[in-house]
């Protein structure tokens, strides 16, 4: 996605913050980065735990957002997680799950999305580590893209850029974090 925007949007302001563990962190982290930004060409574009992250901001800012497998259910899932982990796309980089990160999870949960056109939504079936039932019970509202096969990690994801880019706009005032 990077490279797509680099390339091919050059005068997009783009943020892509390595987001600290903590949950309430890592929304303030965003919300002051993105404080002044306009809202109505503004994107979100968040995976797994971003993804939920992503409608977080979404909520809070009412912009358009991307989601690609994203997690339904942080606070349950990541609750065993609670100690010493490794990045799961750097598995050098080390960080320390706190047991409190598991109720700012909670603290961030929102309730039904206020408005599910602004979203698009990419669910693989073949997601080994999130249940793509709860994603698409989730996020039936919104524009679903639901995939035969594929993976957590979206490994064609560069097939499904032009629909990204669709939802997102061609504007070159769209910011995405």
């Amino acid at each position: 996605m990077a490279q797509h925007m680099a390339q091919q949007h050059p005068s997009v302001v783009w943020l892509c913050p390595q987001l600290p563990p903590s949950p309430r962190a890592a929304m303030d982290l965003v919300t002051q980065a993105t404080a002044d930004w306009p809202s109505h060409s503004m994107a979100v574009v968040g995976s797994s735990l971003g993804g939920f992250y992503a409608t977080w901001v979404a909520e809070q800012r009412a912009c358009r957002a991307v989601l690609l497998n994203p997690a339904v259910f942080p606070a349950r899932d990541l609750q065993q997680y609670i100690g010493a982990q490794t990045q799961w796309h750097a598995p050098d980089e080390a960080f320390y799950f706190e047991p409190h990160y598991v109720q700012e999870l909670r603290d961030l949960g929102c309730g039904d999305l206020r408005q599910p056109q602004h979203y698009l939504t990419l669910v693989a079936k073949g997601d080994e580590v999130l249940d793509w039932r709860e994603m698409q019970a989730r996020f039936a509202a919104t524009q679903l893209l639901l995939l035969e096969g594929g993976d957590h990690a979206l490994s064609d994801f560069s097939s499904h850029l032009p629909r990204v880019m669709a939802h997102l706009g061609q504007s070159p005032d769209v910011f995405i974090v």
